[in-house]
């Protein structure tokens, strides 16, 4: 059955914690069945459970409400970004370990509306399109202008950063535009490339500006963390974890009684257990019985009045996301190419040194 379009809005509305700008989406909404929106990750490591379900859900939503999904496998920021040592052949391996993990995962990719797209090959195959939109980019831009999108990157702005660094936002930007992008569909943390983007716009007096539709981004484990680290494994949940490592990690999440905000366990319900099954069983052994949840409104009201205490939540969040993971780890047991491909992926990240991981967009 076709939705109308308050319908499709309210869906692809729901994935971004800020939609900048609302007006535009329900315009592009009402004129275009098939929106593209883009999205693209660097090949840096093995993939944690938000970039791994947390995408998996959202790309779910756009093409449930009609929308087309390109999916930029950035091997060449990656490069750029000296990820896996600059290491091209490592880098694209990695990429297809990301590729493998979204298929695992449930990701729908029937009917042809999710594309995965290589950099190196889309840039190769059109050099006449692109470059010059890189380079007009380029020349219009100061260069603290440039350095504030480091952000992007997994850097800060006072970085000693590299010529290619410097040169990767300006292509990042130039990417929305070679995609023919309607939506950026990406983490808070690009939110600056893309008004970069917005701006150039202006700059251009181009009057149909790309519509950034920003996800929320989940906190590392730990107490303080605002994003996950690579550096410290326990900081997040990766897609091939064991259940006994999922249990352990859970088990040793910050997770303070009654406090809401920025407590990671309620986060976790809220962005992965809650859309994935629509609702979260807990088993209260003080109160010698099961309740089930269909609205975090409920959960976290139940959580800051003490009624559910985290010996309450953690071992049902744990559950709830082996549940959750088991196709995943069954994909890599038994499919020998995937296999293959992860067991390259472990020896790299062996091999590197400690990284923060982050998504390209």
């Amino acid at each position: 059955m076709r939705m109308d379009v308050e319908e499709r809005f309210r869906i692809v509305r729901s994935i971004g914690e800020e939609c900048i700008q609302e007006d535009e989406l329900w315009n592009l909404l009402t004129k275009k069945p098939h929106p593209i929106c883009y999205d693209g990750f660097e090949p840096s490591g093995r993939m944690h459970i938000a970039q791994g379900i947390m995408k998996t859900i959202n790309v779910n939503k756009l093409t449930s409400a009609g929308c087309k999904v390109k999916i930029w496998i950035a091997d060449w920021f990656a490069q750029l970004n000296n990820k896996m040592g600059g290491d091209i052949d490592k880098i694209q391996t990695v990429g297809r370990y990301l590729i493998e993990v979204w298929k695992a995962a449930g990701m729908n990719l029937e009917g042809g509306n999710v594309e995965f797209l290589w950099s190196s090959e889309e840039i190769m195959s059109r050099p006449h399109e692109y470059w010059p939109i890189v380079t007009d980019i380029a020349r219009r831009n100061k260069l603290p202008r440039i350095t504030r999108c480091c952000q992007i990157m997994g850097r800060k702005e006072q970085d000693e950063l590299t010529g290619g660094q410097i040169f990767y936002p300006c292509m990042q930007c130039a990417d929305i535009f070679f995609l023919k992008a309607d939506i950026c569909q990406l983490g808070m943390d690009q939110r600056k490339v893309n008004v970069l983007a917005r701006e150039y716009c202006d700059d251009i007096k181009r009057k149909n500006k790309p519509i950034i539709l920003s996800h929320h981004m989940l906190p590392g484990l730990l107490e303080g963390q605002e994003k996950m680290a690579k550096s410290n494994p326990n900081s997040a949940i990766f897609m091939e974890d064991e259940e006994a490592v999922v249990n352990l990690k859970i088990q040793n999440t910050y997770c303070p009684p009654n406090l809401v905000d920025r407590n990671p366990c309620l986060e976790y319900i809220k962005y992965i257990v809650l859309p994935w099954f629509k609702e979260f069983k807990v088993e209260q052994k003080t109160k010698n019985g099961e309740k089930t949840y269909t609205s975090f409104d409920e959960i976290s009201a139940d959580y800051v009045k003490g009624d559910l205490q985290p010996a309450d939540i953690k071992p049902a969040l744990a559950k709830a996301l082996n549940r959750i993971l088991q196709p995943v780890r069954d994909h890599f047991k038994n499919d020998e190419r995937a296999k293959a491909i992860f067991e390259a992926v472990k020896g790299f990240e062996a091999a590197k040194l400690p990284d923060v991981f982050h998504s390209q967009c």
